[in-house]
């Protein structure tokens, strides 16, 4: 199968309906005019494989990968989905009292190389999360990947592949535009405030 290009990526998400319009409180704290909600592209299994095989090609530039972690929920499929693709085991952090850890009897061994899977990255918060819970576990952080970047700068430490990178406006609430106007925003992420 060919490599996708970005702009069919980006066709995939317009078709599935993934690339929302309006006032969104991200799971970040900021607001943002746009939101990609990456689950209505997932819950087809077809597209959800082929997007990860896509971004699991890219990843593989990282080097040996033993383990793929995402945080739930966002990088719960893609972690998945991933790990079929580099042909290894696939798991997921979940928060317990405000902080990632492994739970359901998934576990890293010291010294795997270990690729932290995300839907979207706009901080990279989640993703050092589960960096930090990896390298507290003893694993190795071989850098992450995600299927939208949509950081407006910020550095990682460690490198992050994405299939696609968008330049979406985010705002603290104190300088939210749409917050002047008197617009209400709506919050679809995952994580609790």
């Amino acid at each position: 199968m060919a490599a996708l290009t970005e702009r069919e990526i980006l066709e995939l998400f317009r078709k599935t309906g993934a690339i929302l319009e309006g006032h969104f409180l991200l799971s970040s704290g900021l607001h943002s005019p746009k939101y990609v909600q990456c689950a209505r592209l997932l819950q087809h299994p077809a597209l959800a494989e082929r997007v990860c095989r896509a971004l699991a090609a890219r990843a593989a530039a990282l080097g040996p990968i033993d383990v793929v972690v995402g945080p739930a929920l966002g990088g719960v499929i893609v972690a998945h989905e991933l790990a079929r693709a580099l042909g290894v085991r696939g798991m997921f952090a979940e928060r317990e009292a405000g902080k990632m850890t492994l739970r359901r009897g998934f576990e890293i061994v010291p010294s795997e190389r270990v690729l932290v899977a995300e839907d979207v990255v706009t901080t990279g918060r989640s993703s050092l999360e589960v960096a930090e819970l990896v390298t507290a576990l003893g694993g190795t952080v071989v850098g992450a990947a995600c299927l939208v970047d949509r950081r407006l700068g910020g550095e990682l430490p460690f490198s992050l592949v994405s299939l696609v990178k968008l330049a979406i406006e985010a705002f603290p609430p104190e300088e939210c535009p749409l917050c002047r106007q008197g617009l209400p925003y709506t919050k679809p992420g995952s994580r609790p405030q």
